[in-house]
């Protein structure tokens, strides 16, 4: 299996969770006040959204890879 194949894979697989779950979240660690030894620290919940023409982008771009990707001309 040559790299452009796994490449193709993989945008295939990314586009189709693109389209499943529309976005991803993560907790980002921020200091909100700093004041000698004592340190306030706060979580935030951010949220990406992905959008749909992304996730068939990316299927359809990996969909030509491997098409088109191995054949040498």
């Amino acid at each position: 299996m040559n790299i452009t194949r796994i490449i193709g894979i993989l945008l295939i697989v990314a586009g189709a969770l693109a389209l499943v779950y529309g976005g991803f979240s993560y907790t980002k660690d921020t200091t909100a006040v700093k004041l000698g030894p004592i340190e306030l620290s706060v979580k935030e919940k951010e949220t990406v959204n992905v959008p749909i023409w992304a996730g068939i982008a990316a299927i359809a771009a990996g969909g030509l890879l491997l098409a088109f990707g191995s054949k040498k001309g």
